[in-house]
């Protein structure tokens, strides 16, 4: 394959502290309004409240000490992980309430966590524990947990890979603000792979159905690089 002149795809690094930037400052309102809807739904099952709810309800108690680790003003995500005996952790969530929304949760956050202390084999077999989940904030929710996966198939050199994960990404959530991140990523990724054509298409995508996102400000200059 001949020599290509591509940006420099984004180190994991990068993407948790830029292009994530998002869903760290809404993490958390994320999370309480998604679980918030997991309970009104539980409600109306009124038959299954018996054993549903009361398990539904204690997972939300020890994800929200995990949770608060999590979202500190000084993360301790190993803290978070873990839990002490001050309170648990997300993995507790998922040994004791796997079944539950907010165990499902807790493996995407695990997932993170173990991202954030370099453990890039746990943090991609978390993740991908997490199984999809209905509604707009679950929507953003499946959204950055298919584009970590792809971030880890990125550090680990893995570009077509990474490229399905992204294109998952912006499926699961097509909005303005989230949709055009991955499409980026999933651009900068084609091009590591030496398909420009399909990286110009990413980037063309931005301008013509996001024109007003902080990515259509560089995607000029990416089309330029593969042209």
């Amino acid at each position: 394959m001949a020599k290509q002149n591509v940006a420099e795809p984004e180190t994991l690094g990068e993407a948790m502290n830029k292009t994530e930037l998002f869903f760290e400052k809404n993490g958390r309102m994320m999370s309480y309004i998604f679980l918030g809807l997991l309970v009104v739904a539980a409600l109306i099952f009124g038959y299954r409240s018996l054993i549903v709810l009361p398990r539904a309800e204690k997972a939300a108690e020890m994800i929200a000490e995990a949770q608060n680790r999590f979202d500190a003003q000084t993360p301790d995500f190993e803290l978070a992980l873990h839990g002490d005996a001050n309170g648990a952790g997300f993995l507790d969530v998922v040994e004791k309430y796997g079944s539950t929304p907010s165990g499902n949760l807790a493996k995407h956050y695990a997932g993170i966590c173990y991202l954030r202390t370099g453990d890039l084999e746990n943090a991609a077999k978390y993740l991908a524990k997490f199984s999809p989940v209905k509604g707009i904030p679950g929507a953003l929710i499946n959204a950055q947990n298919y584009g970590l996966q792809g971030d880890i198939a990125v550090e680990q050199q893995n570009y077509a890979q990474a490229v399905k994960f992204y294109e998952k990404a912006v499926k699961a959530a097509d909005n303005n603000m989230t949709a055009p991140m991955y499409l980026r990523k999933a651009g900068l990724a084609e091009q590591a792979l030496g398909n420009n054509e399909k990286a110009a298409a990413c980037y063309e995508r931005i301008l013509t159905s996001y024109p007003a996102s902080m990515e259509a400000r560089d995607a000029e200059k990416l089309l330029g690089s593969v042209k």
